[in-house]
């Protein structure tokens, strides 16, 4: 035991003690040998911390994923302060419009053939048996914002008219709230026949009637879509968010910025404060993004 510290031969003799209070009589030879104790300490010694080996890798970009969230920002964690809501961003639907701009004469004879030769007379889904009049859309050919709701309502029905029964007056309250008027913005559907009963429009009904908005929207080109409610919002981002969640944050559809808000005859069954709040949040983004003015106004 000579070539043993003595921090080793404390514990070698530490062991010999316990193997003696177990029964041990006698060592199996007179002397531990060299080997022995040498065996004994590496034995006993105490196992090397783990150290994980450190791998630098270039950082190579992540693609694109179908809905991407915007974390709080730094200087609000730094801060220890909530940052705002995450961002719900979803990829465009398909490529901008790159057709050239038309002048407000070509728009409305074009808007106006499309209605009378195809829409009135159109058969291609079951919706045409149970309308009433077609509900093609109506506004201001070189309108900046497009308002755009599911499909029409009874009256709309009747008189062949977007949005002109009660969620209809209250759209136009929101309009004027904004400081415009009717006549200065777009107002269509996704579909142009009214769903028996008001349902939400089929998929299939919906995507029967979507070249006709298409070519509504690429004739007027507006720099905003509002979609009013989830059918119509969810059909025109192909998502399945919540509209709670999906509201407020902007969007793109074919190159055009897209702001969702609810529905009016939502508002119209829900009419609580934080609701006309929340419409009211979204039309003001939509006046700031188009470079309008604000009214201050309190939401009544």
């Amino acid at each position: 035991m000579s070539g043993l510290d003595r921090a080793s031969k404390n514990r070698l003799t530490m062991w010999l003690r316990s193997e003696k209070a177990f029964g041990l009589t006698r060592l199996p030879s007179p002397v531990v040998s060299e080997s022995m104790a040498a065996a004994f300490v590496v034995a006993s010694a105490p196992p090397p911390p783990v150290v994980k080996p450190v791998v630098f890798s270039p950082r190579v970009a992540s693609p694109s994923p179908v809905m991407k969230v915007e974390q709080n920002s730094p200087v609000a964690r730094r801060e220890n302060k909530p940052g705002p809501p995450p961002l719900l961003i979803l990829p465009p639907s398909a490529a901008p419009f790159t057709a050239p701009l038309l002048s407000r004469d070509d728009k409305i004879a074009r808007l106006a053939a499309m209605d009378s030769q195809e829409v009135k007379v159109c058969t291609k889904c079951r919706l045409h048996a149970t309308r009433t009049n077609t509900v093609f859309g109506e506004g201001d050919p070189d309108a900046a914002i497009f308002f755009l709701g599911e499909g029409p309502g009874e009256t709309e029905d009747l008189s062949g008219r977007p949005f002109v029964g009660k969620a209809g007056q209250l759209l136009d309250k929101m309009i004027v709230g904004m400081g415009l008027t009717r006549e200065q913005v777009y107002i269509a559907n996704i579909v142009k026949c009214r769903p028996p009963q008001n349902r939400v429009p089929g998929a299939d009904e919906a995507a029967t009637c979507t070249p006709y908005l298409e070519r509504q929207l690429e004739i007027v080109r507006p720099r905003v879509i509002v979609t009013l409610g989830l059918s119509a919002t969810a059909y025109m981002l192909k998502s399945k968010v919540p509209m709670g969640k999906l509201r407020g944050n902007w969007q793109t559809w074919r190159g055009i910025k897209l702001m969702p808000t609810f529905h009016p005859a939502f508002l119209l069954r829900q009419f609580t404060l934080e609701n006309r709040e929340a419409v009211w949040s979204d039309l003001k983004l939509v006046l700031s993004e188009l470079g309008m003015p604000v009214p201050k106004r309190a939401v009544s």
